[in-house]
């Protein structure tokens, strides 16, 4: 996290005063004491473990050596020494979005993607036809997962009743334009679900901020949206968009996306009609650590509830080239210890959700293995395609072959695993095979994903 946020009251520019300080009563030892017995750790012990005590600055590499022992011993007692992955790819339909986050720097202005526009823009947009085809290769492959997070494309609609509706209404704003005035029509949200999905993939897709997007300018409820996304063909909900759930980060960092309380209650909704689902925090910009802890609880809480959280995702912020770098608010992202710390309070704080995974996308082959031995036993998927890490700067590549897990995951003394979106599957791999290959998706028969 940048040294000017460390402190976390207030930024550079003075204009920001948080609420929320990383400042407890309780002591790192009692917190650390409660770890290792097993007990339901409060806010006040989360901070205490992520900041390494309160009682002094810094992090103290002899207290967190001890925090991630703990971590990676409740790993070990809840999920044993295994280390799963996905075969899927990543079908993000448009980059065209008009929220303005900070953090991002994968959207294009959507104004620049419509007919008459002279604006140059990198970005894109696929048509349900496109996604079908894109789906359809990668199923051919052997891919189980079809992960798809898009821009806010002005002209999407759920389906056909509800553009029907955003064409009538008078309402403003309601962020829609029809399809007819851009280069590329996206279509519904309803037709590019059946698209990814026609070929046997399970699709992961619809975070709440899309559902959000799909029930503008309506009286619908969540249930409504992810009911009629679920008939379509959605099978499971990434709980991005989450970033800091916690209002006083998200009106500075985000201050156009869905709040706090409209998030949980989409990922409620999702749960309520019967699709799994993942929960994510993006962590290491403007925030402090008592934000990372409430996020945490938000999620427990949420899991208490529904119980449909198959794994939680931390995301190191990658900041080079996004607005928050550009306007001089971050001058780097979390640093290693702080990964470390992230990943293992994951793991004591959420004793609910089984499953914590490490991004090799986020944090690189070398500090994601380690972060394996933090409270970490998921280690991402094979995604064959990644926009959104390297459009903001990411440099640890864009896809991963199942050779490449085998031979990491043994080399850490664990056992690789391919699993299932919902980790309901698996098949224990052995490294020692001489060609390695998904066996769980619709064709998948063994060969390998990448040659």
């Amino acid at each position: 996290m940048a040294d000017t946020f460390r402190a976390g009251a207030t930024s550079p520019s003075g204009r920001v005063t948080y609420e929320y300080r990383p400042e407890t009563d309780q002591s790192f030892q009692n917190a650390l004491a409660k770890a290792r017995d097993g007990s339901r750790l409060t806010v006040d012990d989360g901070i205490e473990l992520l900041t390494t005590g309160t009682d002094k600055p810094g992090i103290d590499t002899e207290r967190k050596e001890q925090v991630l022992e703990v971590a990676d011993r409740r790993r070990a007692e809840m999920v044993g020494d295994e280390v799963t992955f996905v075969a899927n790819v990543n079908n993000n339909v448009t980059t065209a979005c008009n929220t303005g986050c900070l953090f991002c720097n994968f959207k294009d202005s959507a104004d620049a993607f419509e007919s008459d526009s002279t604006e140059s823009h990198s970005g894109f947009t696929k048509t349900p036809t496109e996604s079908r085809a894109a789906a359809r290769e990668a199923v051919e492959r052997g891919v189980y997962e079809v992960c798809s997070v898009s821009g806010l494309h002005p002209a999407f609609a759920l389906d056909d009743e509800h553009r029907e509706i955003l064409e009538a209404s008078d309402r403003e704003p309601l962020n829609y334009k029809p399809p007819d005035r851009y280069e590329t029509n996206p279509g519904t949200y309803c037709e590019q679900m059946a698209a990814m999905s026609a070929d046997g993939a399970h699709l992961h897709s619809m975070t709440p901020e899309e559902a959000y997007h799909a029930r503008r300018g309506t009286d619908w409820s969540y249930e409504d949206v992810y009911s009629r996304l679920k008939r379509a063909g959605l099978d499971s909900v990434p709980g991005t968009a989450a970033e800091i759930l916690v209002d006083e980060v998200r009106d500075v960092l985000c201050p156009g996306k869905i709040g706090t309380a409209e998030w949980v209650g989409a990922m409620t909704a999702a749960a309520s009609v019967g699709l799994p689902m993942t929960a994510t925090i993006m962590y290491g910009h403007i925030e402090n650590e008592a934000h990372r802890v409430k996020h945490l609880d938000v999620i427990r809480d949420l899991q208490d509830r529904t119980g449909n959280i198959t794994e939680f995702v931390p995301l190191s912020f990658v900041h080079q080239q996004t607005p928050l770098a550009e306007y001089g608010m971050v001058d780097g992202g979390a640093t290693r210890a702080e990964d470390e710390l992230m990943i293992a309070v994951s793991r004591l704080y959420l004793d609910n959700v089984d499953h914590i995974q490490s991004s090799w996308v986020k944090y690189g082959d070398e500090h994601g293995l380690k972060l394996l031995n933090c409270g970490a036993d998921d280690f991402m998927g094979t995604l064959l395609s990644e926009e959104i890490t390297k459009r903001a700067g990411g440099t640890h590549g864009e896809f991963r072959s199942f050779r490449d897990y085998a031979d990491m995951v043994s080399a850490i003394g664990r056992t690789p695993v391919e699993r299932s979106t919902d980790y309901e599957q698996r098949r224990r791999i052995d490294p020692d095979e001489t060609l390695v290959g998904p066996t769980l998706g619709p064709q998948a028969n063994g060969t390998p994903l990448l040659r």
